[in-house]
């Protein structure tokens, strides 16, 4: 398998396969290349339908020669744990960035979110993220307040005092919760429209399918969130096996 960077000839084929609507793993199988290669390259890069060989190819130049020019990590920026690869750590970052920008993010509050995604603890603070983007108090402090309003980050003391931003598996069942209950929202307002407009219009029986699809999806949504949260972050309790054995255990 061959291994480097992707050739201006691959990313040629890239975005020829993309056009046929060819899989990741397609692609990847044809230019004998890992599926995680394939689906960095295209998500860093505008993604599936905006994917550009000639585009991707220059930005990855780009990026090459600003880390040829980065000055040694700065005293506030921390090495990485567990013997990761930081070449690899960041193009992941930009990856997950470009997906969230993708999604609806402005550029600096993905960049934001991706951080306190991957960081161990789950939790920064503004002066951490600062030293890790290298970017200004103000654009860290305008993220947060958007993602505190969408309520995926929590905000938080910790024991110095210090304000810290964190995301668990509460904060995005919360913000699950809330995106179900905006849906059924829009369930509510379009079926307020069917008897302003007139049940027998076009127009009313449009907003009736809208509230009935939205009821549906936004009811779904709850139910399967709270199924999830209670399958995967309940403490599984003392089985009949496990009495039994604690039991033979005693004598």
């Amino acid at each position: 398998m061959p291994g480097g960077r992707l050739t201006q000839q691959e990313r040629q084929q890239i975005a020829l396969g993309l056009a046929d609507s060819l899989p990741y793993a397609e692609i990847a199988r044809r230019l004998d290349r890992p599926t995680s290669t394939i689906t960095r390259e295209v998500m860093r890069n505008g993604g599936p339908t905006a994917y550009r060989a000639d585009l991707a190819h220059r930005a990855t130049e780009r990026r090459a020669r600003r880390r040829k020019h980065t000055p040694p990590r700065g005293r506030g920026v921390p090495a990485q744990d567990h013997g990761r690869d930081d070449e690899a750590v960041r193009e992941y970052e930009e990856a997950f960035t470009t997906l969230l920008m993708q999604q609806g993010l402005p550029k600096m509050t993905a960049r934001v979110l991706t951080c306190l995604f991957i960081a161990d603890a789950g939790s920064l603070t503004a002066a951490e993220l600062v030293q890790r983007l290298q970017v200004s108090a103000a654009s860290v402090s305008k993220a947060i307040a958007f993602l505190e309003g969408q309520g995926l980050v929590r905000r938080e003391r910790d024991e110095r005092r210090r304000e810290r931003y964190s995301v668990d598996d509460d904060v995005w069942y919360q913000s699950t919760i809330a995106s179900a209950r905006g849906t059924a929202q829009v369930a509510e307002i379009a079926r307020q429209g069917v008897g302003v407009l007139g049940r027998d219009s076009l127009a009313a029986t449009r907003l009736e399918n809208i509230a009935r699809f939205s009821d549906f999806i936004s009811e779904s949504i709850l139910r399967a969130a709270e199924q999830v949260r209670e399958v995967l972050y309940t403490r599984p309790e003392t089985t009949l096996g496990d009495t039994t054995t604690r039991a033979s255990d005693r004598g």
